[in-house]
């Protein structure tokens, strides 16, 4: 007695539709130009990355051999002697960027919040209008803005630590406001409907729920408007406008920075003042790479803590 095997008739493609295993037309052109950009957006990021190389190497080349124990502790010399450091810079760098940090990172995330959480009205409209065009204004305007508000007007504070502080605070404060504002943005609506539904009121959400969501982020984008506001100048050309001593005066005396010293360094025609502002850029680069470095780092545990 024989078996008859019956095999399972194959499925027809659906009307209209074509199966994968048959190659659509035009796919070899798509693949071509899928190529073509690809080799366009590689070679497009190796032009970019080129002057960031040759900045690197050359500070680097340059620096190296001027930074040590010394140059982070010791004055500055007079401009043809070798040797000597900017303590007062590096002093002065760090008071003023303290003093801005508590003037612009609270301001910002407080002005972020209004906007995210109480928002949208006419002022939100107006506060995100005046930050962005804020994030555009050259540093030069906001030196002269200082300069003429606080510096020479207004009691005339004369120049100092406090004047360069709000210099570098009013660059720091849209960078501030514009990432936080987005960080708070990410925060999904079910976690501040979870704490209104357990009785919470509107201010007991955002400290207790909102801002800690979001917190990663918010110490992301205040790494980086630190990283922004450090190696500043023109601003501070017209309010701390520099010195060569080591200044602990709160306002009335001039203050030194990094970026100042770095400045009247290389403008002159000695060598060794040349050499010792090739090593305060070195340091500069380090700051920034440091702190940029850091935000990253908190950004991506946040995420992952998240995920």
């Amino acid at each position: 007695m024989s078996t008859t095997t019956t095999t399972p008739p194959t499925p027809s493609a659906p009307s209209g539709h074509t199966p994968l295993s048959v190659r659509s037309r035009g796919a070899g052109t798509r693949r071509a130009k899928d190529r073509v950009a690809s080799v366009v957006l590689t070679a497009a990021m190796v032009l970019a990355m080129i002057p960031l190389v040759l900045i690197i190497f050359e500070v680097t080349r340059r620096g190296i051999g001027v930074v040590d124990l010394d140059f982070l502790t010791q004055r500055e010399p007079p401009p043809r002697r070798e040797g000597g450091g900017y303590a007062a810079g590096f002093v002065g760098t760090l008071y003023i960027m303290a003093l801005a940090v508590l003037m612009s990172i609270p301001f910002g995330i407080a002005t972020a919040v209004y906007i995210v959480e109480y928002g949208p009205n006419r002022l939100t409209a107006v506060i995100r209008f005046f930050t962005d065009v804020m994030t555009g204004i050259p540093s030069i305007f906001v030196g002269l803005f200082v300069y003429g508000l606080l510096v020479v007007g207004w009691g005339g504070l004369g120049f100092g630590t406090f004047v360069g502080a709000v210099a570098i605070a009013v660059m720091m404060l849209p960078i501030v406001t514009r990432s936080a504002e987005e960080m708070l943005r990410l925060v999904p609506q079910e976690i501040r409907n979870a704490s209104y539904g357990l009785g919470a009121r509107k201010w007991q959400t955002i400290v207790h729920t909102v801002l800690p969501a979001a917190g990663p982020g918010l110490a992301t984008g205040s790494m980086l408007a630190v990283a922004r506001g450090i190696g500043e100048t023109a601003p501070l050309m017209l309010t701390a406008f520099g010195s060569g001593l080591i200044v602990t005066a709160f306002q009335g005396s001039a203050q030194g920075a990094v970026p100042l010293q770095l400045y009247r360094g290389a403008s002159q025609p000695f060598e060794a003042g040349i050499d010792r502002a090739w090593g305060a850029a070195l340091c500069l680069f380090a700051l920034v790479l440091l702190f940029t470095v850091v935000a990253r780092w908190i950004g991506s545990r946040g995420a992952a803590r998240t995920s």
